[in-house]
């Protein structure tokens, strides 16, 4: 089996995490996305979003490859024609992480914070306005690089906790934010693996590596970022995790990203329904004003 996946050196280690749970016979196929060659970032949209798997899709279509492995996260709600998500490994660890600090509360004020994500500058700044939140962007190694580097003058730094664990790097965290709070991306920790639709090889060899719960929840935070109409400049947080009793717990986070305005919500749901999970925990949000929320949202991050 030919598995695609980005160059990064995340990609990469997460694409070997597949084959080898695939066994003997895989072979890895890296190309670079339209998303690698950017400089800088996109317009927000899905089209945006797409930047990372677009060309992923068009070796899946053309038979160049038989699997494409992405991070969740990453992966545009609508996906190219003939194409379909046929699993997902064991979930890692979904939440976010900071290094440099063992807490938000150890930061003095002022102290600067380095992400790139409009999700996790909306929480910080709910959670600590007095903070002044940086752009970086990068690799995970490339962010290290800057937290380390004195001339940036970072205190900190927020990433998600599955990057480092698959790279050997978890040692770098200094403390783990609560994901209760700090709701994570949609796919967070999880690895959504493609394939063509009328592949009936391709997907039994997924089922036998899959993780149903895991892929459930893919489902369910998939679900509910689609219901919100969900881009990559709106802050929003989704986490389903697996309840008692063959249950999902939903988890959502909507906010303005200078702090000043946000909401939650959580809803438990069946595991084998998970998109109607999604979708009914993102209609409580709508009707209490989500999209509007989001809609400003977007527009204050372009400005």
């Amino acid at each position: 089996m030919r598995i695609g996946t980005r160059r990064s050196a995340l990609a990469l280690a997460q694409a070997e995490l597949v084959a080898r749970l695939l066994g003997h016979g895989c072979e890895i196929v890296p190309m670079v996305t339209r998303g690698d060659r950017a400089s800088g970032p996109g317009d927000g949209t899905e089209e945006d979003k797409s930047r990372w798997v677009a060309e992923l899709e068009d070796a899946l279509a053309s038979g160049e490859i038989d699997l494409a492995v992405h991070s969740a996260k990453d992966v545009p709600g609508e996906l190219a024609e003939g194409m379909q998500l046929l699993g997902a490994p064991a979930r890692a660890a979904a939440e976010d992480v900071l290094c440099g600090t063992s807490s938000l509360d150890e930061l003095a004020p002022g102290a600067r914070v380095g992400t790139s994500s409009i999700r996790r500058v909306a929480q910080l700044r709910a959670a600590r306005e007095d903070l002044d939140i940086v752009a970086i962007r990068g690799n995970v190694d490339t962010r290290l690089r800057k937290l380390a580097n004195a001339d940036d003058c970072l205190d900190a730094i927020v990433l998600a906790r599955a990057g480092l664990q698959r790279l050997g790097r978890e040692s770098e965290v200094g403390g783990v934010l609560d994901p209760e709070r700090f709701v994570p991306a949609p796919g967070q920790g999880i690895l959504a693996l493609e394939g063509r639709a009328d592949d009936r090889l391709g997907q039994e060899a997924v089922e036998a590596i899959s993780d149903p719960a895991a892929f459930a929840c893919l489902l369910a935070e998939r679900a509910l970022a689609r219901e919100l109409d969900a881009s990559c400049h709106t802050p929003l947080g989704a986490y389903a995790a697996p309840a008692d009793g063959g249950r999902l717990l939903a988890r959502a986070w909507v906010g303005l990203p200078d702090g000043s305005a946000w909401a939650s919500d959580e809803l438990m749901g069946e595991i084998q329904q998970p998109e109607a999970l999604g979708q009914r925990i993102a209609e409580r949000l709508i009707a209490v004003g989500a999209r509007e929320m989001l809609k400003l949202a977007e527009e204050m991050a372009v400005c």
